[in-house]
């Protein structure tokens, strides 16, 4: 396969360093590998990972992202922000089933034209080594007998759930003269809550008006919806009037908004609620709540009643995270292309999700079309990986995009490994601190860099 195999390189560089280091090669006559295909941005900050995406699903076998030493950015800071960046897209990737090998970052200098001619020999050389990429992107690689062969995961031992009848019950009661205080005051026009639900057991959420209509509020074992999803939208059309019935996980979320700065502290008022863990369809303690350690909300200006707190040394969902990292990178790649070729592009999880804010998705831009709005492999593949990216950082671990995919793609490994990354290369934790900046948004001039050449 070395002999015939010639690997195909995208290489993303910035305009002022790399790019006319590669042309400094070109006029020393430095002989380098033509394997590779420039692409020239301004600035390494500009290299979305969504291009990276793109050049594998273009069938690209290898990727080179490089720019200006940190220090000598063009644009000052523009190299600093990539490397957090990359920090956590390339540990993505991996997740995924993308050998690290495949994807190179460097710092080349303008006058460092014979460290580009090196560095493009030394991946070729890898990449022709690694060998075309198994299976095409968005693809499940298939053996020789045709088969796709899949790992089997150890499911969690599901956890019992005693459901709290009494408390519910004295919760509920305390949240609906809550909820009468604040409205007969006129200090809130809406209280947003749950309600009973169509089918029996179920709950939906509310929109309480009216103080007769507070009787409709509840409190109970499936209140699970985080419905910080609405806050924006009802602050919007009430401003400084809305009051949203909380858990710890949901507060999580809210505090992500007024970092975002969709909406500030004092247009919402926070009704906490202590929680006792969720349960799932089949009874059990959801995998999110079993270690759960923000039952309690902080910064809820009441909490009605007192949590329960998660089962001590349970952490379910790390360890099927620890189950996949544990896999080789093409057992990790068949797992989760036969868990997004379910996807149905039908967008619950967007929808779902309060961090998914943005005014307009990128599957609704067509100027370029990044990834079709309809169900297909390579663009099930990038929609998933782009929306875990855009949640680096932020996602809170709700669970509201696991709860709401009718296919049952387990979303949720994808947001706990990036949030295990982020917490291990910046230790940061969203939501935690509404005074905190978020970490793809900042740097540190002495961030790691032990990956970029």
């Amino acid at each position: 396969m070395g002999d015939t195999f010639e690997p195909r390189i995208a290489a993303f560089v910035c305009n002022w360093c790399t790019y006319t280091g590669a042309d400094l090669a070109g006029t020393s006559r430095l002989p380098y590998a033509s394997n590779v295909r420039i692409i020239r941005l301004p600035c390494t900050g500009r290299i979305s990972p969504l291009f990276i995406l793109k050049a594998f699903e273009q069938g690209a076998d290898g990727v080179i992202v490089s720019g200006c030493h940190p220090g000598d950015c063009h644009y000052t800071a523009g190299n600093y922000h990539a490397r957090r960046k990359y920090t956590v897209f390339r540990e993505l990737l991996h997740f995924l089933g993308i050998e690290p090998e495949r994807i190179t970052f460097s710092w080349v200098s303008a006058a460092e034209g014979k460290k580009w001619a090196d560095l493009v020999n030394e991946v070729t050389a890898t990449v022709r080594r690694l060998g075309p990429r198994p299976a095409a992107w968005g693809e499940p690689i298939i053996g020789a007998d045709g088969s796709v062969a899949v790992p089997a995961l150890k499911p969690p031992a599901p956890i019992r759930y005693e459901a709290p009848s009494e408390k519910f019950a004295a919760q509920t009661e305390a949240l609906r003269e809550k909820a009468r205080e604040l409205l007969e005051s006129g200090r809130v026009e809406v209280v947003i809550g749950y309600g009973e639900g169509t089918l029996p057991g179920s709950v939906r959420p509310v929109f309480i008006k009216r103080p007769e209509d507070v009787e409709r509020l509840i409190w109970n074992e499936h209140c699970h919806h985080n419905l910080s999803v609405y806050a924006a939208r009802e602050i919007a059309a009430h401003p400084g009037k809305v009051a949203l019935v909380v858990k710890g996980c949901d507060e999580l979320s809210i505090v992500g908004l007024i970092q975002e700065n969709r909406f500030a502290a004092e247009d919402v008022v926070l009704i906490g609620m202590g929680c006792h863990g969720m349960a799932d369809a089949y009874g059990a303690v959801q995998i999110r709540c079993a270690a759960c350690t923000v039952r309690t909300p902080s910064f809820a200006s009441e909490v009605i009643g007192e949590a329960t707190p998660a089962p001590a040394g349970t952490n379910p969902a790390a360890e099927v995270v620890a189950q996949l990292d544990a896999l080789a990178p093409a057992e990790r790649w068949n797992f989760w292309q036969t868990q997004i070729q379910h996807c149905l592009k039908c967008y619950a999880c967007r929808a779902a999700c309060p961090l998914c804010s943005c005014d307009r998705c990128i599957v609704e831009k067509t100027q370029p079309r990044w990834i079709p709005p309809q169900a297909d492999g390579p663009g099930n593949l990038s929609w998933s990986a782009v929306r875990a990216w855009h949640l680096a950082g932020r996602c809170v671990g709700c669970g509201a995009c696991m709860e709401a995919c009718p296919a049952g793609i387990p979303l949720y490994l994808l947001n706990l490994k990036i949030a295990q990354v982020v917490k291990e290369a910046f230790d940061y934790e969203p939501g935690r601190d509404p005074e905190a900046a978020p970490p793809l948004t900042t740097y540190r001039e002495d961030d790691k860099q032990e990956f970029i050449r």
